[in-house]
């Protein structure tokens, strides 16, 4: 598991998170959510290392991650970041190619492209393949740096968990991705050694597709659990500060404004 003890992010006087404790699970979609300025994108950047905590302790399995290297923690652990900016000239397959550059020194082995050729055709973007990356649409952008992290993770390793660390994956895309994307993730949760860990806005496919939600309010955890047990109209009326409507749909709730 991945598991997040005590993480306190502190600038100046302001706690951007404060004493967080939470672990999460394989076989689950995780997911963080939370109004603006509540610590969702800060959580995620600790967890991946991106940046350090003020206080406490980010433990791949048993070991923290500030025993690993970036190369070592890389070969593990992908993460899709908010803003991804290409400053140079690529095509498609070469942007989903940097994903496996932590496995190989100077030359992908035949692996390597068929990790990224799978992880293209699993997206959809094999059509993609050829085109500059600078000309695609912000949801094919989008959907082509989903490829490149599932493509860093993509072979399991025998004993070992990889990790998956999405930070508001569904940006740019329109409601028909979203819900692609979403049923993919519900795919690879079924793999009993991958840990997804993911931010989202949309409180309705939070509790749709969510196995374990995190709110975070004001940088500090105020609920976690199942999305029953999570979004609650006190829950979501004290983060948002609005009262929502909830109704039963199936085995999930949906929340109306």
């Amino acid at each position: 598991m991945l598991r997040l003890e005590n993480i306190t992010v502190q600038m100046g006087s302001k706690k951007l998170l404060d004493s967080i404790s939470v672990d999460f699970y394989p076989g689950k979609i995780n997911l963080i959510i939370g109004p603006n300025g509540s610590g969702k994108s800060t959580l995620i950047k600790v967890a991946s290392k991106q940046i350090a905590p003020t206080g406490g302790n980010v433990w791949y399995e048993n070991k923290k991650a500030t025993d690993f290297s970036f190369q070592q923690l890389a070969r593990c652990r992908a993460v899709l970041s908010q803003h991804t900016e290409i400053a140079f000239p690529l095509k498609a397959w070469e942007v989903v190619m940097m994903g496996r550059y932590p496995h190989f020194t100077t030359h992908p082995s035949r692996a390597d492209e068929q990790a990224i050729t799978q992880a293209m055709d699993y997206f959809d973007v094999v059509a993609l393949a050829h085109r500059d990356y600078a000309t695609l649409s912000g949801g094919e952008k989008q959907r082509v740096n989903f490829a490149r992290v599932l493509s860093q993770v993509w072979y399991p390793v025998p004993g070992k968990l990889r990790f998956l660390l999405l930070d508001e994956p569904l940006t740019f895309l329109d409601v028909n991705f979203q819900y692609q994307f979403m049923r993919k993730l519900i795919e690879l949760e079924h793999k009993d050694d991958l840990v997804i860990v993911g931010v989202v806005h949309d409180l309705n496919l939070a509790s749709q597709f969510g196995d374990s939600i995190l709110l975070l309010h004001e940088g500090k955890a105020m609920a976690r659990g199942k999305p029953a047990e999570v979004l609650t109209a006190d829950n979501i009326e004290k983060s948002f500060q609005i009262r929502p409507q909830i109704f039963s749909r199936g085995n999930s709730n949906y929340i109306s404004f």
